[in-house]
């Protein structure tokens, strides 16, 4: 029996694209709510700092603002965040998407330092 190399190449993409897409320990950071790849998060589902594919592939968090997503939460990469380690929120470190000019969205605001963030 004969394979050609674009065969085997079909076959593999086959597999992998049958293997699920989230891992367990992302989809767990989350507490079992999606894990949204793209610039948005679910609305009325996704939390802020829950974990998310941004649409370059990067690892990034639901944050609010930074990418038109109407009421949902935006898919940030975590290197278009700016954040906080010694602040908590919803047990994870406070992050917020970087503005032009140097400020942070926080929502429709524009804020300076995430001091000014409403964390919830």
């Amino acid at each position: 029996m004969k394979f050609s190399l674009a065969t085997i190449v079909l076959g593999l993409t086959a597999f992998a694209s049958a293997l699920p897409q989230d891992s367990t320990l992302v989809a767990r950071q989350n507490q079992n709510r999606p894990v949204p790849r793209g610039n948005c998060c679910v609305a009325a589902t996704n939390l802020k700092q829950d974990a998310c594919t941004a649409a370059n592939g990067q690892a990034g968090r639901c944050v609010p603002g930074g990418n038109n997503c109407g009421g949902s939460l935006s898919c940030v990469a975590q290197s278009g965040l700016t954040c906080d380690n010694n602040v908590i929120e919803r047990g994870k470190s406070l992050c917020r998407a970087k503005a032009a000019g140097g400020g942070l969205f926080d929502g429709a605001n524009i804020i300076q330092s995430l001091a000014q963030a409403k964390v919830n």
